[in-house]
């Protein structure tokens, strides 16, 4: 049964919907290649809820990411992102949404010739408002916070496979975005450096009262979701609140 925008937000939740979408249905492929990838899907997320997307490898879940993250431009139905319509959108509307949004990727996408502290100030540098002192600061500040206030120069080479992660949340975050998007950010983690960076987000986010939708497969850190959606074949077939 596919969901709709009202049962979405219905319950506990207040707050203002960040994530808005109806009848988003998206394709692969041109002419008799065209595949449909992605069916119907009506999703509303809510300013600082945390939900986890579930479901098999090829269901739809990276797709239904990259979508509402402007990487892909969705092909019928409405997508709107912090009240921005995403299909149709300019460049600059795109650029100005993308600049509320924080990513996590299952591979840390760090650049190995930069420091940690270099990494994550990159983030800012799509900013045009912040100062260079404002920058030194929130990195640093934003660096300690997921426990990497020893490592602030150190290299991605020198740093461990959660430690390469956090500094990945840190990038995400400093910026203080209203909805984070990760992709299985726990994949290549053992058991506690996946459970130490989702309670990491967890906290960060909700201090900073951010909107967070996680791609996963593991299921040790399902508890620290508000909802779990399941996506199966391309439709969202669950949508469970705790």
């Amino acid at each position: 049964m596919n969901l709709t925008s009202s049962e979405a937000i219905t319950g506990s939740i207040s707050y203002p919907v960040t994530i808005d979408i109806k009848g988003l249905n998206h394709y692969f492929g041109h002419g008799d290649l065209k595949k449909q990838v992605l069916y119907e899907i009506d999703l509303s997320i809510a300013s600082g809820e945390i939900v986890l997307l579930t479901g098999p490898s090829g269901s739809g879940k990276t797709t239904l990411l990259t979508l509402l993250g402007g990487l892909r431009s969705a092909h019928e139905g409405s997508l709107k992102i912090l009240g921005q319509e995403m299909r149709g959108a300019t460049k600059n509307q795109l650029l100005k949404t993308r600049c509320n949004i924080g990513y996590i990727f299952q591979a840390h996408n760090l650049l190995s010739f930069l420091s940690a502290r270099q990494n994550v100030r990159l983030s800012l540098e799509l900013h045009d408002h912040y100062t260079d002192a404002d920058c030194d600061r929130l990195v640093d500040e934003m660096l300690t916070a997921v426990g990497l206030g020893d490592r602030l120069d150190y290299y991605p080479d020198q740093l461990s496979g959660g430690q390469k992660q956090r500094v990945a949340i840190a990038r995400a975050l400093v910026s203080s975005p209203k909805i984070i998007l990760a992709d299985e950010p726990t994949a290549a983690l053992d058991r506690k450096s996946g459970r130490d960076v989702v309670e990491i987000i967890q906290k960060l986010a909700k201090e900073r009262h951010c909107t967070i939708l996680l791609v996963t497969h593991d299921n040790r850190i399902l508890d620290i979701a508000d909802r779990l959606l399941y996506m199966e074949d391309g439709r969202l077939v669950k949508d469970k609140t705790e």
